[in-house]
């Protein structure tokens, strides 16, 4: 069991004997321990014979699959260990990978139900005049009593989801949505669980962005079985209406593969970032909720769960004679579920074939809550350290205080007109920011999230650590933000704009941004009190404060793009400071050169 793979690499054949062994050996005798060892040495490496080329993440796939006695239960990360390990970038992963981009069976950027013909919603777009730093600063109080009407849910779905430009291109066009998505390939889709509310008759809803219309695939009020499926989560009990998102596997695993289920939280956490803002803007309460069974919320919506499935659940609006459930959830779910039958209905192939790749469908069952009773207990108190996050020491180096602008210093520009220009910056000109712009996007973005995983309101998973490359009144080097003290701490001076580039991929953008914002978070304790689910936690969270950068750096007429990593490395360069944490996401900020392209990761 103690083989390297460097003596295996001299004999393909050999090779292909000592796998077969091994998956038999550890099939039968269940010795995961050194299953995982095994995997981290291997993980590295191809091997060719002939003129196949086989992959070792596959492998590695494979022996996940095979080998785990049993699908493990949300309270054991095993599983969300093993996905996040199998899906790091490094140098030699990128350049061994095989995979190609094959145009030809691009899957299609939208859900269709041919069947159904969508109803046309307001196309107008309701001025808010709320500025967006202020929408994406705060949240409207909890119990405020307030429902949308059809006019505001329209706004709502536009300015998250919506097509805001087009562009065509030697091979058709793209269409362009209102938040950023790895790829440009939209494979987040919206459905609404309503009760009756103004022009908007009570019932379960598709998004058609195409048509921007939306297509009903239950008639009724089906608030109840959210109800009981989010374990009676008041905000859910509450809300007229809940959006109920889900991620497509194909549509952005056919660029991005296996990594795909990391970009289900940074896509869905964009478009929630303007979700929420917009609904701040039109005085709606919303929260966002992660915790709830995900076999009745997949039947409520009607996806094959095999290709798609929910993701979170958003509650918006408050209605305080509502009530939540008298009786245990438990003693209402099988009325619930009776009344949910399979709708059948006939979509559209994304593609004329789909590539599988199990290792996602196995980190999301994994991490599946099977019951109510699971849910509840699911639902509590986020892990925290001294700054409202896990493993967070006070500062030991050289700080520098924050200096954001004022109310009165601050750009009015409207959420929907910022939103309605946003897009992701393909060049940055290397050209320096004030340590005021800097300071506003850090404060503004970071006054927290209404989440069923934050709790208190405030509390974060992500941590926040900065390459800074030309920001007026900063030295160039790598800081981390103490968002409690409002303070950057030094970790190292210097100018690392090539150590960004290589960082962020070995991309140009990193290099010429005025500053690179990394997050990171140390997966331990959070993994130990979310269990795998936890998993989704933090990759949402760190999408939706990806996205509120985006939106602080637009309001201020700056530029951003998030974009991919090489994990452990990122890890690396932040350390000892970063000693034990895993990398999440990272967004480039600064000012926008002249080109503009696709969306990115």
């Amino acid at each position: 069991m103690g083989h390297r793979f460097s003596r295996w690499q001299q004999d393909s054949q050999q090779i292909h004997n000592d796998v077969t062994q091994f998956l038999r050996r550890t099939i039968e005798e269940k010795q995961c321990s050194v299953r995982l060892t095994w995997l981290e040495d291997l993980k590295e490496y191809r091997i060719r014979e002939g003129s196949q080329s086989i992959s070792m993440l596959g492998l590695c796939a494979t022996i996940v699959k095979l080998s785990a006695p049993a699908m493990p239960a949300n309270a054991n990360a095993e599983a969300a260990w093993n996905y996040h390990e199998l899906t790091k970038h490094s140098y030699t992963s990128v350049r061994t990978n095989p995979h190609f981009l094959d145009f030809g069976n691009q899957p299609l950027p939208f859900k269709i139900y041919p069947a159904l013909e969508p109803s046309r919603m307001p196309t107008e777009v309701r001025q808010t005049g709320v500025a967006a730093l202020s929408a994406i600063a705060g949240s409207v109080p909890a119990q405020t009593n307030a429902a949308p009407d059809l006019e505001a849910v329209a706004q709502l779905l536009y300015l998250s989801a919506g097509i805001t430009r087009q562009r065509k291109y030697s091979g058709g066009e793209i269409y362009f949505r209102a938040a950023a998505c790895t790829g440009a390939l939209y494979e987040v889709e919206l459905y609404l669980v309503c009760r009756e509310l103004p022009n908007l008759q009570a019932g379960v809803y598709h998004f058609a962005p195409a048509e921007f219309g939306l297509r009903r695939l239950r008639a009724g009020d089906y608030r109840s079985v959210l109800v009981e499926a989010t374990g009676g989560e008041p905000a859910i009990a509450h809300a007229p209406l809940t959006i109920v998102c889900t991620c497509t596997y194909w549509r952005n695993a056919w660029k991005y593969q296996a990594r795909t289920y990391r970009h289900f939280g940074w896509d869905n956490g964009t478009l929630l970032a303007n979700l929420l803002a917009v609904a701040t803007a039109l005085g709606l309460s919303a929260k966002v909720v992660c915790g709830f069974v995900d076999a009745t919320v997949n039947g409520l919506v009607d996806v094959d769960s095999q290709r798609e499935v929910a993701f979170s659940l958003v509650a918006v609006g408050h209605d305080s004679a509502l009530s939540a459930p008298t009786v245990p959830p438990s003693q209402t779910a099988t009325r619930a579920l009776t009344e949910i039958s399979p709708l059948g209905f006939e979509t559209v192939p994304l593609s004329r074939e789909e590539v599988d790749y199990p290792l996602m469908r196995e980190m999301h069952a994994a991490s599946s809550l099977d019951s109510p009773e699971e849910v509840a207990a699911w639902r509590g108190r986020t892990p925290l350290g001294n700054t409202g996050m896990p493993g967070f020491p006070s500062p030991a180096g050289p700080v520098v205080r924050l200096q954001p602008l004022s109310d009165g210093e601050m750009p009015r520009d409207p959420i929907e007109q910022v939103i309605l220009r946003r897009g992701s910056s393909r060049q940055f000109a290397r050209t320096p920011i004030s340590l005021a712009q800097l300071s506003t996007v850090l404060d503004r973005a970071t006054r927290g999230v209404p989440a069923d995983f934050l709790d208190p309101m405030g509390s974060q998973l992500n941590h926040l650590y900065l390459i800074v490359h030309a920001v007026e009144g900063l030295d160039s080097g790598a800081y981390v933000f103490h968002r409690d003290r409002g303070v950057l701490e030094c970790l190292k001076h210097g100018n690392f704009r090539d150590q960004a580039g290589y960082l962020g991929l070995e991309q140009q953008l990193p290099a010429d941004a005025a500053v690179d914002i990394f997050f990171l978070a140390d997966l331990r304790p959070i993994f130990d009190r979310f269990g795998n689910r936890g998993y989704r936690a933090v990759q949402l969270e760190g999408g939706i404060l990806g996205g509120k950068i985006y939106l602080a750096a637009y309001a201020q007429r700056l530029g951003a793009t998030g974009l991919t990593f090489y994990d452990d490395e990122v890890t690396r360069f932040f350390s000892p400071h970063a000693e034990g944490k895993s990398a999440i996401f990272l967004v480039a900020v600064g000012h926008s050169g002249k080109r503009r392209l696709l969306e990115s990761e």
